[in-house]
């Protein structure tokens, strides 16, 4: 059954209302307190450090129109985690490690798990498996480790716009299909003489390795601070989800400055060591990172990829692989264009900005309760 102390409320509404300060607001005489679905009525303790932090959090759902989810001390009426839901499609459930069901949402390229054999895990999976079955999307909300500790029916508000997500069904992005065998005799010459004839083009049209690690310098500074998050910074300090929106953003801004990039995806059982979790690693189905031809030296030109949730620099594609942990994983390059790993274009930047608002928002609520990244990992 569902926490007795928790409640998903798309209604968010201060009293007073927020018209001041949120330390100010919560130091008052009468103090501050949150209205909520089915006539619920929080407090907000003033003395709580995060409640300032709460407090912003709140607002700016409120503004978007977006649910939050909270769990209430029932001895004080106030908050004792606040969590912000993910709409998304479940599109696959699958054992995993043991004790664990591996969940695959969209759009998340995290690696979900729902851990078994615990005091909800029975109705989450319930849950799961109907809105798999039903194709219909839900409401999931997640721990920092990626572990779903709720799932409630999502129903769209009808005066606020439906989520960025893909419809589920979309097929999975395949790798390109090698010539048939009788004809890779023929293929491989053809590819060396065009990388041959394109030698000279690429060399002199690819920026040098000093010029790229300014570019990648340029990415990492976009890095938002955690404790303001001031858009349009990029969360490169929130890698748990999220990577296509940082790497479309950055394949935009690359494309302004005159430069030609692309991007690559990686498919496999990734997982990463990061200090910028608090469990100091995360879980990912896939990744991406734009990727930019690089002048290595008189002769070479090769593939570099950007990705400041990683590296301090630019780094081969062999060693971006390596760093993910799964050597069987895949790699396919595509476009700057495309969105998802699918296809899919976002031409406009919509869709990257309403991400990039919903990270740096989780990346601002993770800082608010544990404090900034990065965390003491081994």
């Amino acid at each position: 059954m569902p926490n007795p102390n928790a409640i998903v409320s798309r209604t968010i509404r201060f009293d007073p209302p927020l018209d001041r300060a949120p330390a100010e607001a919560l130091r008052a005489e009468l103090g501050l307190s949150v209205g909520l679905e089915g006539d619920r009525r929080i407090r907000l303790d003033p003395d709580d450090r995060r409640s300032v932090g709460f407090v912003r959090v709140l607002d700016t759902l409120a503004k978007r129109r977006k649910p939050v989810y909270l769990e209430i001390d029932p001895a004080t009426n106030t908050i004792s985690r606040l969590r912000i839901p993910m709409v998304a499609w479940v599109t696959e459930i699958r054992p995993g490690a043991s004790g664990i069901l591996e969940i695959r949402l969209h759009p998340s390229h995290a690696r979900h798990a729902l851990p078994l054999g615990e005091e909800d895990s029975a109705a989450l999976e319930r849950e799961l498996r109907g809105a798999l079955e039903r194709r219909r999307p839900v409401l999931v909300v997640e721990d920092d480790r990626n572990r779903i500790i709720d799932v409630r029916e999502f129903t769209p508000d009808p005066e606020a716009p439906l989520p960025p997500f893909p419809e589920p069904g979309v097929p999975p992005r395949l790798p390109p299909q090698p010539w048939p065998r009788p004809w890779r005799w023929v293929q491989i010459p053809i590819e060396i003489v065009i990388r041959w004839l394109l030698l000279p083009w690429r060399w002199f049209t690819c920026p040098t390795l000093v010029t790229a690690q300014h570019i990648f310098d340029e990415m990492a500074a976009t890095s938002c601070d955690p404790l303001t998050v001031p858009p349009p910074c990029i969360p490169f300090l929130y890698p748990e989800n999220g990577c296509w929106a940082r790497a479309h953003e950055m394949a935009r801004l690359m494309i302004e400055k005159g430069y030609s990039p692309r991007k690559v995806w990686i498919d496999g059982i990734l997982h990463v060591k990061t200090a910028n979790s608090p469990y100091c690693f995360v879980d990912w189905g896939w990744h991406v990172a734009p990727i930019l031809c690089v002048r290595v030296n008189a002769i070479k030109t090769e593939m570099m990829v950007i990705d400041p949730s990683l590296f301090i620099t630019p780094v081969t594609e062999k060693d971006w692989k390596h760093e993910q942990g799964d050597p069987k994983a895949t790699l396919t390059e595509s476009d700057a264009g495309q969105f998802w790993p699918w296809g899919g274009t976002d031409p406009t930047y919509s869709q990257t900005n309403d991400f990039l608002d919903d990270y740096r928002l989780d990346l601002y609520n993770r800082a608010n309760n544990l404090g900034p990244p990065p965390y003491a990992c081994p």
